[in-house]
């Protein structure tokens, strides 16, 4: 149970990241006390984080992305959403991450695991890597999924929200980053949608942190799990560089995360 003096829930104190196996931490986090998970888990793909895609200065990109082998990715799904469904609240909701190249593995882990689809999302960014004998993969895959189709949250911040998100990449020239990030944009309109102000929103494969930086600004609670030391780092970094009084904004919106 969380308590509200100590700001802890289980073993965790709010509002902080933890750097260690998700896999094994989120076992921790008692049942039924997440209202929003939002994540990117590893890809099954092999992938280079120091490759000098996007005109990145090699230097400057953290290493140690963390791959999960393909012919695991499933089983690897099915273990960390087992535990994502257990620590939802029945009003709570789920968005993962997913290129196409293990998305079979992604939906059939939600499906057999329990969890309702309400929305296949698609986020549309501005370019990929160059290729020469296929289309070049310009969108990410989003899972929009709950518990309970009759009772999660959902605030309709749009007259007409549609399934197709067009929000380009962030680029930070000169700074050290990590090789995979979502957009402060892109993060936001979820928190926006599915989410309140004192709500507690949890990603187990926080990353550069951008999931936590939102919450942080739109007065949600986070929580967030990350197994590579540096990237737990970069992120605490990131956190620690926010100043409420900086932001301004009116129903979470104008504001900027960098």
């Amino acid at each position: 149970m969380m308590s509200s003096e100590t700001s802890m829930i289980g073993k965790f104190k709010l509002d902080d990241i933890y750097c260690g196996d998700s896999l094994k931490l989120m076992k921790e986090i008692p049942p039924a006390t997440i209202d929003l998970i939002v994540t990117d888990p590893p890809f099954a793909i092999d992938f280079k984080a120091k490759r000098n895609n996007y005109n990145r200065t090699q230097e400057r990109v953290l290493e140690g992305y963390n791959e999960i082998p393909k012919e695991k990715y499933y089983e690897f799904s099915v273990e960390w959403m087992k535990e994502a469904y257990r620590i939802l609240k029945k009003t709570g909701s789920m968005y993962v991450f997913s290129g196409w190249t293990n998305l079979k593995d992604i939906l059939n882990a939600l499906d057999d695991v329990g969890f309702i689809t309400i929305n296949h999302l698609i986020w549309k960014y501005q370019f990929g890597v160059f290729t020469k004998r296929k289309y070049v993969t310009s969108h990410y895959h989003i899972l929009f999924v709950v518990k309970d189709e009759k009772e999660y949250k959902f605030n309709k911040i749009e007259h007409y929200p549609e399934d197709v998100w067009i929000i380009n990449r962030e680029y930070w020239t000169g700074k050290i980053k990590t090789p995979t990030k979502l957009p402060v944009e892109l993060v936001k309109k979820i928190l926006l949608f599915s989410s309140n102000e004192g709500d507690i929103v949890f990603d187990p494969f926080i990353g550069s942190g951008t999931v936590a930086v939102v919450a942080k600004m739109l007065g949600r609670h986070y929580l967030g799990f990350e197994i590579v030391p540096d990237y737990c780092e970069f992120a605490k970094q990131r956190l620690s560089n926010i100043q409420m009084s900086l932001f301004s904004y009116i129903n979470g919106k104008n504001f900027r995360g960098e």
